[in-house]
């Protein structure tokens, strides 16, 4: 039966709770969200430590309103006062959930220095064990898996799910509703999520940085919105105009940033416009600088001003 489905005669209970998505980097947590709720709300790479702030999901049904929360991947050592305050976004997942997902990525190695075991040891919320990527193993490696988890972390439940795929989500999803409690809406029924759309387009950014740019490049990057502004065209079309800043740490990633004679920062402003424009449905100007603020990562500051404490 689907999520949505009722049975004949039977009155249903409106359900609603906080499901928290966990897991070490790259597990694939955000294409994880994206599938649950239906829209694009976590910007996705191949990079690790892409995601690097809490991000909310809400999923509503007829009978139900879930809450899905994106965290950033849990980094074992902090090299920067960014990755803790990003371990910090996941360990409060702790104190607010209904649910915990725990998302593993079945290709990963099965490590005891795992950091999230120690940082789940002793909580009080359900843990259901997502298995991820089961397109690209042997149905053993799912058996396997599970058992090593469950000896080590007081698991409910699992699910072996392909996230990229949509394989088994809606399974998932008919798991994920058996421990929601009973209760009214936290949001309106057509509210997707409580962040502001100037976030969603610094993370878009944000994106076209990590998927046109190597090495340290995007992990230094940080980007932060100047003015977003609405307006009508002369023809009569809306239109965002937007100034965005593009923050580095050194003065040699500037010119990484721009390339020769412009040509890089260029070619990054065309694909953002055009991943914003398909975002926000409008027409959009968009206007890129690039800055460098020494040690950013590392600046109390900075941090705050970038939405990180």
């Amino acid at each position: 039966m689907a999520a949505t489905e009722i049975p004949e005669g039977q009155i249903v209970p409106f359900r609603s709770g906080f499901v928290n998505i966990i897991g070490r980097p790259n597990a694939g947590k955000s294409t994880l969200m994206n599938a649950l709720v239906g829209e694009r709300m976590s910007i996705i790479t191949h990079k690790p430590q892409t995601t690097r702030h809490r991000i909310i999901g809400i999923l509503t049904g007829e009978h139900f309103q879930l809450v899905f929360s994106d965290t950033p991947g849990y980094v074992h050592d902090p090299s920067y006062k960014m990755h803790q305050a990003m371990n910090r976004f996941v360990e409060s997942t702790k104190e607010d959930a209904d649910l915990l997902l725990l998302v593993f990525d079945l290709t990963e190695e099965l490590e005891e220095t795992n950091p999230v075991l120690h940082m789940l040891a002793g909580t009080e919320a359900p843990i259901l064990l997502v298995l991820n990527k089961i397109d690209l193993v042997q149905p053993q490696r799912v058996e396997d898996t599970y058992n090593w988890w469950r000896k080590r972390l007081k698991i409910s439940d699992f699910v072996a799910i392909s996230a990229l795929k949509s394989e088994h989500t809606a399974e998932l999803l008919e798991k994920i509703l058996t421990y929601i409690p009973e209760g009214p809406a936290y949001y309106p029924t057509d509210q997707l999520t409580d962040r502001p759309e100037r976030f969603f387009v610094s993370e878009i950014i944000r994106e076209k940085i990590f998927l046109r740019y190597s090495d340290e490049v995007p992990y230094s990057c940080e980007v932060g919105i100047e003015s977003f502004q609405e307006a009508t065209t002369t023809k009569g079309e809306a239109i965002a105009r937007i100034r965005a800043t593009i923050f580095v740490i050194r003065e040699s990633q500037k010119g990484i940033m721009l390339g020769k004679n412009g040509s890089a920062i260029k070619n990054l402003g065309i694909a953002a416009r055009l991943a914003i424009e398909e975002f926000l449905q409008m027409k959009v100007h968009l206007e890129l600088t690039v800055k460098v603020r020494d040690n950013w990562r590392d600046d109390d500051r900075a941090l705050q001003q970038f939405g990180y404490e």
